[in-house]
C-alpha cells in the first residue's frame, strides 16, 4: 500500500505547468527577437555551436527534479516498518469483573461502564509502561496479552460484555492466578495486578492467590465498584432485575472487608470508585511508587518512508543538467544526442525491449504486489508463479505467492508455500510472519493444536509479536473449549450405549417366561468352586473401582455454586 504522509505538498506540483508556460512565453518572445535581425537559416550559419535542444532538454531535467522534490516533501511511504525503541516503564495487568453483578447502577452510568472509563484513562496515563487485560466471572480468560500497543487496549476494551463468560459467578483467585502467570519474564521491573470488582467472590481463595502473587514479586490493587448499600441487578432489553431461586430481588451490595483482605495480602492498595477523579488519581500514584527498569518494546507501523529513493533521483537529474552544457562542445560536435529524433526514438525502444525481455524476479514481485494491493489476486499469483519459476530460492516471492493463495482460501497450497518460505527465509522476522500465517490458516479451520506449534514457532523466531502471542492465547483458550466439548460427547456417547445395554438386558415377559420353563425342563448346572471365587474376585474388584471413583470425585474442588449466576 502507497500513501503520503503530509500530501498537502502536492499542492506545489502546480509550479510545472506555470514553469512550462513561463518558459513557453520566453522562448516565443527569444525567436520574435531574432527574427529581428535576420533569417533563420542565416542565424542557424552565424551561430553554429548554439544547439536548440539542449536549453530546453536542460529546463525539463530541471523540472523532473522539482517535481521529484516536491513529492519527497510530501513523504511517499509503502510497506511494512518495524521498529524496537527502548522504554522506561512498568508492566501492569488489569483483571476486571464482567459478572452480571457489574451491570448494577449505583455507580454512574453502572459498574462496569465505570470501570472502562477508569481503565481507558489509566491508559492514556501509561506512556512507556506494558499492559494486560484479564477479563473474570465464574471463569476468567486472556483479553489481551501484555503489550505495548495501548491503541489495541483500548480497541479490545470497547467490546467487553458480561456475555463474553457463559460462566456467571465471581472467582477472583482465579483471575489473580491467570494475571500472575501473564507477565513476562523480566525481573527488577515492577509488575501491578490491578483487580476491578465488586467484591463477591462467590469461590473463595482469592487472599491465598494475593499472598502467593506477592511473594512472586507482585502487587496486587483492588479497585472497588459499587456502594455498601448495594442496588438490583437489571436485566438487559428487559426493564426487569435479576432474582434468585426464591424469587427475591437480587441486590449486589460492594463488599469492601473482602477487597481490603485481598489488597492487603498483595501488598497493594484497596482504593473505592466512586463517582469522582479520586480513586483515578490515587492509583496512578500507586503505580508511580513500582520500580521502572528499560526494556525493549517491538513498535509496528504500517508505513515506510520512502522519500530516500526520490532524494536520490533528484540529485542524479540535477548532476545531469550541470553535465549538459548550453552550447555543442567542440570536441564532440560530431557526436549529435539530441540532432537526430530518429536515433533518440531508436535507443528508447532498444532500451524499452531489452528491460523488458530481461524481467527479473523482483520485478515480476513489484507487479504482483501491484495486483495484490488492488484486489487481483488471481493477477498475483501468476506474477508470484513467474517470479519463482526465475528464482526458485527467493523466499520472498514463494511468501508472497502464499499471501495470494491464501487470500483466495487455497489454504492447503497456501501453507505448503509458507512451509518453504519458512525453509528458504533466513531473516527471523520474515520466517515468523509464514509460521503466524500458518497458524491462522489453522486456526480458521479450527485445527487449534496445529495453529498452537505455528504460533509457538512463530514467537520463537520474533518473540515480541504481540498479535502472535494473542493469537496464541487464544487458540490455547478455543482448543480447551474443543477438548471439553468432545468428552462431554464421548460421556453422552458412553451414557447412550449403557442404557441400550440395559434395555437389551431387560427381555418381555414372554421371553423370561419361556426361559423359566427351559430352565425348569434342563437341570441346574453344579457351580464349581474355581467359579465362585472368581465371581466373587471380580464383584469385590468392581467395588473397589466403585470406591476409588467416588473418593476421586469427593477430592475433586467444587468450582461455583451455579445458584449464584450473578
Amino acid at each position: 500500500m502507497f500513501r503520503f504522509e503530509d500530501p498537502i505538498y502536492l499542492y506545489l506540483l502546480v509550479l510545472i505547468p506555470i514553469l512550462a508556460l513561463i518558459r513557453f512565453i520566453s522562448y516565443r518572445n527569444q525567436k520574435k527577437r531574432l527574427r529581428k535581425f535576420g533569417e533563420p537559416a542565416l542565424l542557424k550559419e552565424l551561430m553554429p555551436d548554439v544547439s536548440r535542444f539542449r536549453p530546453s532538454v536542460k529546463f525539463w531535467i530541471l523540472q523532473g527534479a522539482l517535481a521529484l522534490l516536491i513529492v519527497m516533501l510530501a513523504r511517499p511511504q509503502l510497506g511494512t516498518k518495524i521498529s524496537h525503541e527502548k522504554r522506561v516503564g512498568i508492566e501492569t495487568i488489569i483483571a476486571m469483573d464482567i459478572s452480571n453483578s457489574m451491570r448494577a447502577e449505583d455507580i454512574v452510568p453502572n459498574r462496569l461502564d465505570r470501570s472502562k472509563m477508569m481503565v481507558e484513562n489509566l491508559v492514556d496515563h501509561f506512556s512507556n509502561d506494558k499492559i494486560g487485560l484479564i477479563v473474570f466471572a465464574g471463569d476468567a480468560f486472556v483479553q489481551l496479552p501484555i503489550t505495548s500497543d495501548h491503541v489495541s487496549a483500548k480497541m479490545f476494551l470497547s467490546s467487553i460484555d458480561p456475555s463474553m463468560i457463559a460462566t456467571q459467578g465471581t472467582d477472583l483467585a482465579r483471575a489473580i492466578d491467570m494475571a500472575t502467570h501473564s507477565f513476562t519474564q523480566e525481573e527488577g521491573i515492577g509488575k501491578a495486578i490491578v483487580v476491578i470488582t465488586d467484591g463477591e467472590d462467590h469461590e473463595g481463595g482469592a487472599v491465598e492467590s494475593a499472598k502467593a502473587a506477592k511473594d512472586n514479586g507482585m502487587r496486587v490493587y483492588v479497585l472497588g465498584v459499587g456502594s455498601v448499600n448495594g442496588a438490583p441487578v437489571p436485566i438487559p432489553s428487559t426493564g426487569d432485575y435479576m432474582k434468585d431461586n426464591a424469587g427475591n430481588t437480587v441486590m449486589s451490595a460492594l463488599n469492601e472487608d473482602m477487597c481490603k483482605q485481598v489488597a492487603q495480602a498483595g501488598g497493594g492498595a484497596y482504593i473505592h470508585v466512586e463517582n469522582n477523579s479520586a480513586a483515578q488519581d490515587q492509583l496512578d500514584n500507586e503505580l508511580d511508587k513500582l520500580a521502572k527498569k528499560e526494556t525493549t518494546a517491538t513498535m509496528y507501523s504500517e508505513f515506510d518512508e520512502q522519500f530516500q529513493a526520490f532524494g536520490i533521483l533528484a540529485l542524479l537529474l540535477l548532476i545531469l543538467e550541470i553535465c549538459i552544457f548550453d552550447r555543442k562542445n567542440p570536441l564532440l560536435k560530431h557526436l549529435s544526442l539530441f540532432g537526430n529524433k530518429k536515433k533518440v526514438v531508436t535507443v528508447l525502444l532498444l532500451l524499452m525491449t531489452i528491460t523488458a525481455v530481461a524481467q527479473t524476479d523482483r520485478q515480476y514481485i513489484r507487479q504482483g504486489n501491484k495486483q495484490f494491493h488492488r484486489g487481483d489476486y488471481p493477477g498475483a499469483e501468476v506474477s508470484y508463479r513467474k517470479a519463482v519459476e526465475k528464482n526458485p530460492k527467493n523466499p520472498q516471492a514463494v511468501f508472497n505467492l502464499g499471501n495470494a493463495l491464501m487470500a483466495q482460501k487455497k489454504d492447503s497450497a497456501a501453507v505448503e508455500q509458507f512451509e518453504n518460505a519458512a525453509r528458504l527465509e533466513t531473516n527471523p522476522l520474515r520466517k515468523s510472519q509464514s509460521y503466524h500465517n500458518m497458524g491462522v490458516i489453522c486456526q480458521t479451520h479450527k485445527m487449534y493444536g496445529e495453529a498452537i506449534e505455528a504460533y509457538k514457532n512463530a514467537l520463537r523466531l520474533n518473540p515480541d509479536d504481540d498479535e502472535t502471542r494473542y493469537n496464541l492465547v487464544l487458540c490455547k483458550h478455543q482448543k480447551q473449549k474443543q477438548d471439553q466439548n468432545r468428552q462431554n460427547q464421548d460421556q453422552q456417547n458412553n451414557d447412550d450405549k449403557k442404557k441400550d445395554d440395559k434395555k437389551d438386558q431387560q427381555k418381555p415377559e414372554e421371553k423370561k417366561d419361556q426361559q423359566d420353563q427351559k430352565q425348569q425342563e434342563q437341570p441346574k448346572p453344579q457351580m464349581s468352586k474355581e467359579n465362585a471365587e472368581q465371581l466373587l474376585n471380580a464383584a469385590i474388584q468392581n467395588e473397589k473401582q466403585t470406591q476409588d471413583k467416588l473418593k476421586k470425585a469427593q477430592q475433586q474442588p467444587q468450582r461455583r455454586n451455579l445458584q449464584k449466576n450473578w
